[in-house]
């Protein structure tokens, strides 16, 4: 069988078609045209993507939210440096404080510097209030907007400056930068004097520096430095050039210290060049008189050559350290060459001998035997061989400043005496001295005392023109000493025949004429040494 075939449609001819027919006036659907594949997954990633974003904003609002409603500040706001956001109130201010603890200023004078807390310039941080203002950060749309847009905001801190604290503080640390002015003045340099320069010192302007500190404390703060006014103070003396030649001609020539020893009549003398005893000065120009030398002894240093000096003496002997710098000042105030130093003597101890007694040893140490006795309390008048004894410094029979251009010497063997002025004999005299139950004592004396006429109440006798020399008893005011020719009952003379042989009870007798003669040449100071 044939296939069948479709009929063909019937075709009306187009005049056939009416166009007063009225057609329908809704749009008829038409389907879409096909889309390429590309296209379709750009549209579903578009999609995603505006989901998450929806779901990043509404996270981000979720979370403003929680900080809104809490207690902890807003993320990016600082103060002074310090990240102070995701932390609660407490915290925050815990943390400002602990920073603020920390914190340090450098008080910059120039030359030196100084480190303080802001506390120590009265700079109090309030970090309640600090954080308060941190918190509020965020919390409305102005300073929501401002956050948002700068990434992040500083808060200045709140504070308060005490300017009576730092004053005090100030003050109290102003000599760490006050440097005082130093006037000019001079110096030896191998014996000879040289000016040296004044210098300007500066003082801290304690009004200048409040105010600067006051009017901008936050520059203070956030620089870290506090920058102090220092005002010139000048010296008051500028020019020594007058004084130069004064000083010049005091170190012109060496010093001599002359040093004597009046025990044993022994002299010797340290010469000490400018060089030397220059360097021992401090010199300048008097303060109200800057033509006027001034000048001021280092003690410790001429001590300390004078130390040095006197271990040549021996372990014995020393000098009076304080007395004999005394000496050394009053000889360069007066220009004079020569320096007078007394010798002094150390006690001693004895190894008692065999045989030995109590006098023996005190005439050869030249002491009256009771001032051994003094010094060893206890010691009886039987002595033992090995028994150690001290023997006082002979010097205590000398109290007074020695005379060192007059010394007596007497001789108890010859029954003689000698006078002597620099080192020349004077006079030499016959004398008469103790009996051997009241001896005159052997050692170096000195005249103390000056009587007229002393009277004698043991032996009821009036002696012309005493000069008192030595005390037999440490303890006792009586005295022997050199006299003429005593009186008894007011008319009776003594011993005028017996000149040159022992007769006293101790003193010294000479003839009155004698007697008045060194009654007037002998002061109180004038060396006496009895010889054995």
């Amino acid at each position: 069988m044939p296939p069948l075939q479709a009929a063909a449609p019937s075709r009306l001819p187009s005049a056939a078609v009416d166009p007063t027919i009225a057609q329908p006036k809704w749009p008829v659907a038409q389907s879409p045209p096909p889309r390429s594949g590309l296209q379709g997954e750009f549209l579903v990633l578009a999609a995603g993507t505006l989901l998450a974003l929806t779901g990043i904003v509404a996270a981000i609002v979720v979370a403003y939210a929680l900080f809104y409603t809490s207690d902890r500040v807003m993320p990016g706001v600082q103060v002074l440096g310090v990240e102070l956001g995701g932390k609660s109130t407490i915290e925050a201010t815990a943390l400002l404080q602990q920073h603020w603890g920390t914190r340090t200023i450098i008080l910059d004078a120039g030359e030196s510097t100084w480190t303080v807390t802001p506390p120590m310039l009265g700079i109090m941080l309030n970090a309640e209030t600090t954080v308060q203002a941190a918190y509020q950060q965020g919390r409305s749309l102005a300073t929501l907007a401002g956050l948002l847009q700068k990434g992040g905001v500083h808060i200045s801190p709140a504070w308060s400056v005490s300017p009576a604290i730092a004053e005090a503080n100030l003050l109290a640390l102003r000599s760490q930068f006050d440097v005082p002015p130093v006037d000019a003045s001079l110096r030896v340099v191998d014996g000879r004097v040289e000016a040296l320069p004044a210098l300007s010192g500066r003082a801290l302007d304690l009004a200048a520096t409040l105010a600067g500190l006051v009017q901008d404390p936050a520059q203070v703060i956030n620089e870290g430095r506090l920058k102090l006014v220092m005002t010139p103070v000048q010296p008051a003396i500028v020019d020594v050039s007058a004084v130069v030649a004064q000083a010049n001609q005091l170190l012109a020539s060496p010093l001599s210290i002359r040093v004597y020893d009046p025990i044993t009549d022994e002299r010797q003398a340290w010469d000490v060049s400018p060089g030397v005893w220059g360097a021992w000065l401090s010199l300048g120009a008097a303060p109200n008189d800057p033509t006027r030398l001034d000048w001021e002894l280092d003690v410790e240093e001429a001590q300390a050559f004078l130390t040095e000096q006197a271990a040549t003496l021996g372990p014995d002997r020393y000098l009076d350290l304080g007395e004999a710098v005394a000496a050394l000042g009053a000889a360069i105030e007066t220009h004079s060459p020569e320096v007078r130093v007394r010798v002094y003597h150390r006690e001693r101890q004895h190894v008692v001998q065999a045989g030995e007694t109590l006098s023996s040893i005190a005439t050869r140490y030249g002491l009256p035997y009771p001032w051994i006795q003094e010094a060893n309390p206890g010691m009886g008048d039987v002595l033992y061989a090995g028994q150690v004894v001290v023997i006082p410094s002979p010097d205590v029979l000398l109290p007074l400043p020695v005379v060192e251009d007059k010394r007596v010497v007497v001789s108890l063997e010859q029954q003689r005496m000698w006078v002597f002025q620099n080192d020349a004999l004077k006079w030499e005299w016959p004398v008469s001295t103790g009996i051997s139950s009241s001896p005159t004592a052997p050692g170096v004396f000195q005249i103390q005392t000056h009587e007229p006429n002393a009277y004698a109440s043991n032996w009821n006798l009036w002696m012309p023109h005493f000069m008192g020399i030595y005390r037999p008893l440490p303890t006792s005011d009586f005295m022997n000493g050199f006299h003429g020719f005593p009186t008894r009952e007011g008319s009776t003379l003594l011993w005028t025949g017996d000149l040159g042989h022992p007769v006293t009870y101790g003193c010294i007798l000479i003839s009155s004429e004698n007697a008045s003669a060194l009654y007037e040449w002998a002061e109180a100071g004038v060396v006496v040494e009895v010889q054995p």
